[in-house]
C-alpha cells in the first residue's frame, strides 16, 4: 500500500521536475509542444504496432496455438498508449520503450520470469501434499461397552 501511495505522488513530482528543466532549456512552447509531439507520434507508433499484434495473433488462432504473447504484448501496447497520453517525458520515455517490440519482449520476458518463479514455489509447496482415502471405523472399545 505504502508503495502505490509513493508511486503515485512520486511520478507526477517527477514529472513536473523534467518539465521544469526540459523548459528551461528550450523554452515553455517548445516544451508544451514537445509533450504534444510525443503523444501524437506515440499513439501512431502503439496503433500500428496494436495492428501488427492483431494480425500475429490471427496467424496464431489459424494454427491453432493461443496467442498468448500476443495477448500479453497487446495489453502492454495499451498500457504504452496510456502513458504516451500523460503528458511528461519520464511516462513517454516508458511508454515508447513499451511501444518497440525488442525491448517489450524484454519487459515481458521480465514479468513473466517473476509469475514463473511464484508458479514454481507454489508447485513446491504443492508437492508436499499427499492424497489419500478413509474409511471411517468404529471404535473396539465401543463395541465391548455396548455387549
Amino acid at each position: 500500500m505504502n508503495a502505490v501511495i509513493l508511486f503515485i505522488i512520486g511520478i507526477p513530482l517527477i514529472e513536473i521536475y523534467l518539465m521544469i528543466k526540459v523548459g528551461g532549456y528550450i523554452g515553455a512552447f517548445n516544451t508544451i509542444f514537445l509533450i504534444f509531439f510525443t503523444a501524437i507520434t506515440g499513439i501512431f507508433f502503439a496503433r500500428l504496432e496494436g495492428f501488427r499484434a492483431l494480425r500475429s495473433g490471427f496467424d496464431q488462432l489459424i494454427k491453432n496455438e493461443l496467442p498468448i504473447y500476443e495477448i500479453i504484448s497487446g495489453a502492454a501496447l495499451a498500457f504504452a498508449a496510456l502513458l504516451l497520453i500523460i503528458p511528461g517525458f519520464l511516462t513517454d520515455t516508458i511508454g515508447f520503450l513499451l511501444i518497440f517490440p525488442p525491448t517489450r519482449k524484454l519487459f515481458i520476458k521480465n514479468i513473466s520470469f517473476g509469475f514463473n518463479k511464484k508458479k514454481s514455489e507454489y508447485k513446491k509447496k504443492e508437492e508436499n501434499i499427499i492424497e489419500g482415502e478413509y474409511d471411517e471405523a468404529k471404535d473396539e472399545l465401543d463395541d465391548n461397552k455396548n455387549k
